[in-house]
């Protein structure tokens, strides 16, 4: 009788255990590189928030986000992903060309004449389908996130192709990237987003690529007195998860999640151009920079320097995916 006692003791605890660790919240860690009051970080927070307060989600999901590189630089996020290490992510599109060289689309210079072109090819089916052409290597795309097209800076005043040459300019692991610079006979070198500030301050760099909220949320002003509003690229971002972990979610919970990115996409592309004219104008405002918009002329001579990358890179793309591209420029 003392036996069965026992017997039956242990399994209402192995039962009780069990209860507890089924009500136990499926954690989400989203890491990101930036800070928190950029398109990457505020979308990082709304997320958080809506899942938080959503009936069917708060007490079955908990989101923790990082922010700023403190969980993994940009070097070792994409790896810590594929390792469950994190959830989520959101990096640049530049970031993805070693799963696939078709998203290698989004770095082309000039490809894009704004963001409603760049709207335009996201949602439709060639940029839809790119959401998904990583998951046999484990990445499952979610949804585009903008941050803005990309301006100049350097340390000296840059207003024609000519003016960059020699220059050591701070880019992201892209080889589009990498041979834009080239095109101009300017100097590229790769750099994490987390070490440019000090590069630009040291001289280990002269310049770099970015948006108006990335240099301003980094003070990149401060080591950098002269942008040029060159409008020659773009730096969105793809929200990313673990696609086993995606797959393995149950389907209510997957569902929700989606539509949550959904929704906080709109609002975030909504508040991207919000952001960067707030930078800009905060960039201004410190009277640290000068910052020189280009004439028509001026960036079609950019333009027609950088054009020569899209030939270069045409076959990994893929030709129709460019033309597809470039068609999105005009308005339907």
């Amino acid at each position: 009788m003392l036996k069965l006692t026992k017997a039956l003791l242990c399994a209402a605890a192995v039962s009780m255990a069990g209860l507890v660790q089924a009500a136990d919240p499926i954690i989400i860690k989203f890491a990101h590189v930036v800070a928190d009051n950029t398109p990457k970080g505020q979308g990082a927070l709304m997320f958080q928030k809506l899942v938080g307060e959503h009936p069917k989600l708060k007490d079955r999901v908990k989101v923790e986000v990082y922010p700023n590189s403190a969980l993994f630089g940009d070097g070792k996020e994409m790896e810590a992903l594929l390792v469950g290490d994190v959830q989520m992510l959101a990096p640049s599109l530049a970031k993805f060309e070693q799963y696939t060289k078709k998203v290698q689309i989004f770095d082309l210079p000039f490809l894009f004449n704004d963001l409603a072109a760049v709207d335009r090819f996201q949602q439709g089916p060639q940029g839809k389908a790119l959401l998904s052409s990583m998951n046999d290597k484990g990445i499952h795309g979610l949804a585009y996130w903008h941050n803005g097209l990309k301006q100049l800076s350097a340390n000296k005043k840059v207003i024609l192709p000519k003016d960059a040459r020699g220059l050591k300019f701070r880019v992201q692991a892209s080889s589009v990237l990498e041979e834009q610079f080239k095109a101009i006979r300017a100097n590229p070198r790769k750099m994490s987003f987390a070490e440019v500030y000090q590069g630009l301050q040291t001289g280990t760099v002269n310049g770099t690529e970015n948006t108006w909220s990335n240099y301003e949320s980094q003070k990149v002003y401060e080591v950098q007195p002269f942008f040029t509003e060159t409008n020659h690229g773009l730096i969105d971002y793809m929200v990313i998860t673990n696609a086993k972990f995606w797959n393995g979610l149950p389907e209510d919970v997957r569902s929700e999640l989606q539509t949550i990115i959904d929704q906080v996409t709109v609002k975030v592309n909504e508040q991207a151009e919000a952001l960067n004219r707030t930078a800009r104008q905060t960039i201004i405002n410190a009277k640290t920079s000068e910052i020189d918009p280009l004439t028509p002329e001026q960036r079609q001579q950019w333009r027609d320097a950088m054009r020569p990358v899209w030939d270069k890179f045409s076959d990994e793309i893929g030709a129709d995916l460019i033309k597809a591209a470039d068609e999105s420029n005009k308005a339907s």
